[in-house]
């Protein structure tokens, strides 16, 4: 059994690239399905037993092949990503109910175990990027989630999937090659790929400017991959046009995976002090991030379709996330933190209820054809409303915590005028999401909605336990909070 715990870093990682092979093998669409919540299950329990053993024994080094870190692989997991990883699969083991009747109605059989092949090879490469200690071994992995993204884009019914995949195809080479670009300058000039040793052996570099250089070059790779404003545009085609079930994934884990990236090399690698004195990328980042909470939400509130509105909103999003790093404060980057968790959960239960949706209405994600469809699906739209509360941020909410964290921080840094612009932001939310309520609720059914129904009980299971994850967190604050707190001390460099 200790020889098993031992092995827990690596089967994180194989288990769901073994499953991916098996779901393709197996053609057939409900087997395929089968093995992919199998694999789910499995990983969810192996990222749980991984944050156990960080939070009451210490931090897990797996050296690949026993080689030293200077040449080898390093697979490190620690209160900074330990978190993340359980969030990830989570996710997945959460989300894959829904998908049985989801892709069977959006995808012919024939496409359905390739469907979920990609989607477990998309969830190694996510959990890989989180819980690699190697920047070229990160690199790999952010290769193979993108790729097995894009195909899981273009799988969506609708033509402009394929465009959508295409324009994500283009801005995500470019990310990849400006992030690898930066890797090797790195390299170069440590003569390592280990982050930590990385770390380590810059601040013993007498010329900064190679390093300066990797610097740029990694932050605006990693930037593409997250969506971070004004370089978001693949975004919004992309979940609109998904399958359902592949836009819940995406908008819940890929993003979130991307901006711990960026977090770990800010903080971990270069440090925030040589960062500020360096270059103004917190003022950069501040400014890019404070546009994106207010300009996506304007956005998303003359946005006809459900699935965009969303899409921006995740945009808006995001600059939340970015916002807490660029304050460079406990509680900054302790809401920030935070906010990736709670928008993983929050945005997951919105999308997987207007999926369902959806999938009763034929096909539409226009706002107008959710006309009445409050009244077909009482509880699926319900629970739109419970994950629409915590996007806003209402009190009992996730979405509240990480909010609260982010206006302290910018109230200790004395900057008012930000806290007051994080808060009429959350409220442009209540446009956007009203409009939904408002026709979903309160207007006539249509055609589309007319013979709508409830949504099935494998659909309902998965809005179910993201929607009470939604409240469950929000009232017990102690459960996410606490290791917001421990990741931001780590990420910091302070006591916790």
């Amino acid at each position: 059994m200790l020889a098993l715990v031992d092995q827990l870093p690596p089967l994180l990682v194989i288990v769901p690239l073994f499953g991916a092979i098996l779901a393709a093998l197996a053609r057939k669409g409900p087997i395929a399905w089968g093995i992919a919540q199998i694999v789910a299950v499995a990983v969810l329990l192996i990222a749980a037993a991984l944050l156990v053993q960080v939070y009451y024994v210490d931090t897990i080094s797996y050296r690949i092949g026993g080689w030293a870190p200077e040449i080898g692989i390093e697979y490190r997991v620690d209160r900074i990503n330990a978190p993340i990883l359980l969030l990830v699969a989570a996710i997945a083991a959460a989300i894959v109910p829904f998908a049985f009747r989801s892709v069977a109605a959006e995808l012919p059989e024939e496409r359905q175990a390739w469907f979920y092949a990609m989607f477990l090879l998309c969830l190694t490469g996510l959990l890989g990027i989180a819980i690699t200690g190697d920047a070229f071994n990160a690199f790999v992995f952010l290769e193979i989630s993108s790729l097995s993204t894009y195909t899981l884009i273009a799988l969506g019914r609708n033509r402009r999937a394929l465009v959508a995949a295409y324009q994500y195809l283009i801005v995500g080479t470019i990310g990849a090659t400006f992030y690898v670009i930066g890797v090797g300058l790195l390299y170069i000039m440590t003569g390592t790929l280990n982050l930590g040793l990385i770390a380590e052996r810059i601040a013993e570099i007498e010329s900064a400017r190679p390093v300066l250089a990797a610097l740029a070059f990694i932050i605006v790779g990693i930037s593409l991959k997250l969506a971070l404003f004004p370089l978001h545009l693949w975004l919004p085609n992309a979940y609109a046009y998904a399958p359902s079930f592949a836009t819940i994934f995406l908008a819940a884990t890929a993003t979130k995976v991307a901006v711990y990236l960026l977090a770990r090399y800010i903080f971990g690698v270069f440090g925030i002090g040589f960062i500020s004195s360096a270059l103004p990328v917190n003022q950069v980042l501040l400014l890019l991030s404070t546009v994106a909470i207010v300009v996506a939400a304007l956005v998303a509130v003359y946005e006809d379709n459900v699935k965009r509105m969303l899409a921006y909103s995740s945009v808006g999003q995001i600059g939340y996330i970015i916002l807490g790093l660029a304050m460079a404060t406990a509680s900054g980057v302790t809401g920030g933190y935070l906010h990736i968790l709670a928008h993983g959960i929050t945005k997951g239960a919105l999308f997987a209820a207007v999926g369902a949706a959806v999938f009763r209405n034929g096909g539409s994600a226009r706002l107008g054809d959710f006309a009445g469809i409050g009244r077909r699906m009482p509880l699926t739209m319900t629970a739109f409303v419970i994950a629409g509360l915590s996007l806003v941020g209402i009190p009992g909410t996730v979405g509240f915590l990480s909010k609260w964290y982010l206006v302290l921080g910018a109230i200790e840094l004395g900057w008012w005028w930000l806290a007051a612009i994080i808060v009429l932001s959350s409220l442009l939310a209540i446009l956007y999401l009203g409009r939904v309520v408002e026709v979903a609720f309160f207007r006539e059914p249509v055609a589309a909605t007319a013979r709508a129904a409830e949504a099935p009980p494998s659909m309902l299971l998965t809005l179910g336990l993201l929607t009470a994850a939604t409240v469950v967190f929000g009232l017990r604050t102690d459960l996410l909070a606490g290791s917001a707190r421990a990741a931001a001390a780590a990420l910091l460099g302070t006591a916790p």
